[in-house]
């Protein structure tokens, strides 16, 4: 896959509000792992139908994409109910042009401690 590609599908992926087609990027045997829960969800029809009744509003801010071939990770910040920040790395493995595996891990900012100010680069947004 090219990063225009995969950045296109989930820049689509995040942005869509049907559920049927946000999921379309998926291999109908496609796994999603929560390794911070424990939970595997084996197949898109399992993921997607608890997707679908999600209780929260969630928005997503893609930040950074990279990867090569069949492997990408991005990083995003995403809230849920307009709440705090919530810091994401989701990592695709790839099958072909569709996602065969996704792991996503979710953690809460912090403010950068200001005994290390002196060594660090100017802020990211």
């Amino acid at each position: 896959m090219e990063e225009q590609a995969v950045r296109t599908m989930l820049q689509k992926h995040l942005a869509e509000t049907d559920a049927d087609v946000a999921h379309e990027m998926y291999h109908e045997d496609a796994v999603l792992e929560f390794p911070q829960s424990g939970e595997r969800f084996e197949g898109v029809e399992n993921f997607r139908e608890w997707r679908r009744i999600y209780p929260a509003e969630v928005d997503y801010d893609l930040r950074r994409i990279r990867g090569r071939d069949d492997l990408w990770v991005i990083e995003l910040v995403a809230t849920y109910d307009d709440g705090p920040l919530n810091y994401g790395v989701a990592i695709y493995e790839f099958r072909g042009d569709k996602v065969s595996h996704e792991s996503i891990y979710v953690a809460e900012g912090w403010e950068a401690p200001e005994w290390r100010a002196q060594w660090r680069a100017a802020e990211q947004g």
